[in-house]
């Protein structure tokens, strides 16, 4: 059975895209088969494997996810729909395909909002490609709005990534509550795979007490491994390349212990 892992937040700035692209990329380099799917119309996953050039060549000639939420079938000439596998980007690290993001997403409750069955879109669309891949990461939008509802109606497990400041912790319980929530409506169990501290800035008394707050009141779903702030992970993204791949050893331990302790979580 394909693990299908959605990193969903309600805030943005908290390092959530760079744990999905790069546990994506440690996945790949350990010998899943992985395909990571951009659902943030800010398209920032995307751009950590891609440059800008590659993604409008792309998205010309063979669409994104967009076209698989049907919202950009009325730019082709024909209205023709677009199959998972014309939009899937291979190979953007080792054994790491992607399913690139597209802007129009900004809009996508609009454009989709009256048709039927809109939170299973994604599914249907990925349906034939599912058993292709041992594990899915999908980069959600700091929302629940479609996309993300998408992507959790898919999904096996998610994670939060949280950074130690007040606004970022605030709402992680309302977070849980409603993925619960969405789950039940729709008869889908998706198991929690933890809460994760990421960007982790220089040590203060304000963050530390943030920190032991968090791990007391989400005891023992607070994963170990932690996730600092460093100036490579930026590097890695502009460079379009995985942080294991860019030589800073701390980063790399981090990113691996961080890896290691999910994929135990998911049961692989």
């Amino acid at each position: 059975m394909t693990v299908v892992l959605s990193c969903v937040n309600l805030k943005g700035g908290v390092g959530k895209t760079a744990i999905a692209v790069n546990f994506a990329a440690y996945c790949g380099e350990n010998g899943y088969k992985t395909l990571l799917v951009d659902l943030d119309p800010q398209t920032n996953a995307t751009f950590s494997c891609i440059s800008p050039e590659a993604w409008s060549k792309h998205r010309k000639k063979h669409g994104t996810v967009a076209d698989l939420f049907g919202v950009r079938n009325s730019e082709s000439a024909e209205g023709k729909s677009t199959s998972a596998s014309d939009v899937i980007l291979r190979s953007v690290f080792a054994n790491v395909d992607l399913v690139p993001s597209d802007l129009s997403l900004f809009t996508i409750d609009l454009d989709i909002g009256g048709r039927s069955a809109r939170e299973t879109l994604l599914k249907k669309a990925l349906k034939d490609v599912m058993d292709d891949y041992d594990i899915i990461v999908c980069d959600c939008p700091p929302n629940l709005t479609l996309p993300t509802q998408n992507a959790l109606a898919i999904s096996t497990h998610y994670v939060v990534p949280v950074s130690p400041d007040f606004l970022s912790s605030l709402g992680i319980a309302l977070l849980m509550t409603r993925v619960e929530k969405f789950g039940d409506d729709m008869e889908h169990a998706i198991e929690n795979a933890g809460i994760v501290l990421s960007r982790v800035g220089r040590p203060s008394a304000f963050r530390d007490q943030t920190t032991a707050d968090l791990r007391k009141q989400f005891a023992g779903q607070m994963l170990k491994a932690e996730i600092k702030e460093r100036s490579v992970v930026t590097e890695s993204t502009a460079k379009n390349k995985s942080v294991f791949q860019m030589g800073d050893q701390q980063a790399k331990q981090e990113f691996t212990a961080f890896s290691k302790e999910l994929l135990k979580k998911l049961g692989v």
